[in-house]
């Protein structure tokens, strides 16, 4: 008989495939290893936990590409003092991430059964330093700001000015930005004094920000 699989191995292909992309954080690369996909990704999607795409969630909505989460977590540069945003929780497991990585994480999610579901996984692996609440993440959520990173998991027009304005001086909000011909990168955005610097960093492809400083729900969809 072939033995079981054994996810604690297996999330070491995350690992490899995150270094195969150009992370180099190890205390990303950590967290990645230790955070069990297989426990956010739908049962129907079981078998494909460990490989390096997007699965559907349900709702239009995907769980990110683990080595695209790897690479926004490394992006958003965090310590374990950092306080995080999170736009878009979706399954839970970018939020998962993060919390390895910093000190609390507020994620914010549009769709209530999402957010229901996220919350409970989250609940049940132990990540108590995770709030998820349910309301239109492009406006944030000021009453547990400033934020030291916000990191933003569709793609939206542009920075929301909400969100610029929950950051921190030095803070860095990762998030891909669509152009009109529907062109994303996923962009940099570290504020400074009352100013915005700007790093464009690579090419990607994302669901749309839906919300009030985001995109109308009748934008198209990438997925």
């Amino acid at each position: 008989m072939p033995e079981p699989p054994r996810p604690a191995a297996d999330r070491q292909q995350l690992v490899r495939q995150a270094r195969r992309h150009g992370v180099r954080d190890r205390a990303v690369l950590d967290a990645m290893a230790r955070v069990p996909r297989e426990e956010f990704v739908p049962r129907r999607c079981a078998r494909h936990a460990f490989d390096d795409r997007p699965l559907p969630i349900g709702r239009g909505q995907t769980i990110s590409q683990p080595a695209m989460v790897a690479l926004m977590a490394e992006a958003a540069r965090l310590d374990p003092d950092s306080g995080v945003l999170e736009v878009g929780t979706g399954s839970g497991y970018g939020a998962a991430v993060l919390a390895e990585l910093a000190a609390r994480v507020v994620t914010v999610e549009r769709l209530e059964p999402l957010a229901r579901r996220a919350r409970a996984a989250l609940a049940r692996l132990g990540y108590a330093n995770v709030e998820v609440v349910v309301g239109d993440g492009t406006l944030g959520r000021p009453a547990t700001g400033p934020y030291d990173a916000i990191v933003v998991t569709a793609a939206g027009p542009a920075p929301p000015p909400a969100l610029v304005a929950q950051l921190t001086d030095g803070g860095r909000l990762v998030m891909p930005v669509e152009a009109p011909d529907h062109r994303q990168d996923l962009v940099r955005f570290t504020r400074s004094g009352d100013g915005v610097g700007t790093e464009v960093l690579f090419g990607v492809r994302f669901v749309p920000l839906i919300g009030e400083q985001g995109f109308g729900p009748g934008h198209s969809r990438v997925f």
